[in-house]
């Protein structure tokens, strides 16, 4: 069972050329989010895929950073709109850091690429047009304007002024340039009349402008000698971007087009991404609860053009248990529910794994890890104990002690038992939260069928020794049935007494994560 990155490789591999250019591109235009950033993921794996089948393939990422601010993004404050219709190469850093907008908004991505597997090499917008190197295309595309308006009126409902240039100078008065028309030209010198009320001359080769859009997008397949590239689903519509660069990179640069690979969008809580809006959730913050192999899952788990809903509140334990089974089913630690599910499962992860050679890593189960965290605090030993006596561990893992645990397994615990920190911290709601009342009993009233159940339920415990939850919770209903007590009613009764809340984590394994003496004593209401 080939994945679908696999099978594109396979294409692209039929492919007569030298050598493969995987592009990417982000606008700089605030927050680079996991929507936004596919086109790096995707085109990464891409590449990766291609050189193990023997390809000199690069991945190329272009930061269109000479594009203008159309919208004030979050959490920049309102007084910023003063740069609307400025590139973003040239408004200052929001926060003084950074030498200006973009680099403010590229280092986090930059900061991640070395934990997510990336190799990329980053080219800038802005640097490409100052260097001269969109000069040949800009003289092209000047020449032949005639021809690309035909080919952009094809796909309209008005058509372009005749006067139209596919180009746009930056107005030397206001330093805008969606703002500027460019109405004629005279060798390298073009003139334009700004919104601003300038009338102004330009040299194209000064780098102060830009190819307007879909020709820009064509003008560099042919730069960068492009094969394929991934974009969002917006680029794909029917006569959009894709359709018209695609017919001005064969007609008028007389490129090909690349190999496309569209993508749906990923929405937040069911939200689109935006931002101007602050909605969004960046790759720096996915590594703050989860481990970089798991994003690589999350993106490739389904077919690109699939609707995808992120949220990193309670749908991630889903989340992290089945990325969990999946990564635990590839190493052989667990079974596959079928055989052509592991099929699927080890397609998906062979191109989610950022280490191929890397050993089994020491992941303990996400959403358990949650429960004895908020028990044992962050001692490793005491929640690796927990982790053990509740039959967490899997089975290369099952007979070893926690000072059996190497170097490399040590690190990853300890990033996982953070990653559950931060969880807790940003993302879970408050239901999941609790706390041991250690100290004290809670002064919650309990009717007599409770005490006696709770009175019952610590003389077993104290006197059978339980090696798994399973054997416990059988128990325990068993008791809670002779006093004629609902579930509900006798596992409140637990929380009550041990947390001082009416709800809680799963009571047999909670109460086996405790410490014995204490759970015998606080249910006996002695302590």
């Amino acid at each position: 069972m080939k994945h679908w990155i696999e099978r594109i490789a396979d294409e692209l591999n039929e492919m007569d050329v030298d050598k493969h250019v995987i592009a990417s591109g982000t606008s700089i235009s605030g927050s680079i989010h996991i929507g936004n950033s596919c086109d790096v993921f995707i085109a990464n794996a891409i590449g990766k895929a291609l050189r193990e089948l023997g390809n000199d393939a690069e991945t190329i990422w272009i930061a269109d950073d000479h594009d203008p601010l159309r919208k004030v993004p979050f959490p920049l404050p309102e007084s910023y709109d003063k740069y609307l219709g400025m590139p973003y190469s040239m408004i200052p850093c929001p926060e003084g850091c950074c030498k200006n907008f973009v680099e403010h908004f590229e280092k986090p991505l930059f900061k991640v690429l070395d934990a997510y597997g990336i190799e990329i090499i980053p080219k800038s917008g802005f640097d490409m047009y100052k260097n001269g190197d969109y000069l040949e295309s800009i003289r092209i595309s000047l020449e032949r304007h005639n021809e690309i308006k035909d080919i952009f009126d094809q796909y309209r409902r008005e058509p372009l002024a005749d006067h139209w240039l596919p180009y746009n100078p930056i107005c030397e008065k206001c330093g805008r340039v969606n703002t500027t028309e460019a109405y004629d030209f005279n060798g390298d010198i073009v003139k334009y009349r700004c919104e601003c009320g300038h009338d102004g001359e330009m040299d194209i080769k000064s780098g102060n402008g830009k190819l307007t859009w879909r020709v820009e997008w064509a003008a560099r397949w042919k730069i960068f000698g492009t094969t394929c590239e991934p974009f969002g689903k917006d680029h794909a519509a029917s006569g959009g971007s894709y359709d018209v660069s695609s017919i001005i990179s064969e007609e008028i640069f007389d490129y090909p087009a690349p190999y496309p690979i569209p993508y749906e969008w990923i929405t937040l809580d069911g939200e689109a991404m935006s931002k101007s809006q602050g909605v969004f959730f960046t790759p720096e913050q996915w590594l703050e609860i989860g481990p970089a192999e798991s994003l690589n899952y999350y993106l490739f788990r389904s077919k690109p053009m699939k609707s995808k809903d992120f949220s990193p509140k309670m749908p991630w334990l889903d989340f992290m248990d089945t990325f969990d089974k999946v990564e635990k089913v590839c190493y052989g630690e667990e079974e596959a529910p079928s055989e052509k599910e592991g099929r699927k499962f080890k397609s998906i992860y062979k191109n989610a794994q950022i280490n191929p050679d890397a050993p089994l890593p020491f992941r303990p189960p996400f959403r358990f890890l949650v429960n004895a965290y908020q028990i044992a605090g962050d001692d490793l030993e005491k929640i690796f104990k927990i982790l053990k006596k509740n039959s967490q561990l899997s089975k290369s893992f099952a007979d070893k002690e926690f000072s059996d645990l190497s170097d490399l397994e040590l690190e990853q615990y300890q990033e996982r038992v953070k990653n559950v920190i931060n969880w807790l911290d940003k993302y879970a709601p408050k239901f999941v939260k609790f706390q041991v009342q250690y100290k004290s009993i809670p002064k919650l009233p309990l009717p007599d069928d409770q005490i006696a159940f709770l009175k019952d339920l610590a003389d077993l415990m104290e006197e059978k020794e339980f090696t798994n939850a399973e054997d416990l919770h059988d128990e325990m209903y068993l008791i809670l049935e002779s006093h004629g007590l609902k579930p509900q009613k006798a596992f409140q009764a637990i929380y009550k007494m041990i947390l001082g809340q009416k709800q809680g984590p799963r009571a047999a394994s909670f109460l086996l994560s405790l410490d014995k003496d204490f759970v015998v004593k606080r249910l006996r209401q002695d302590v």
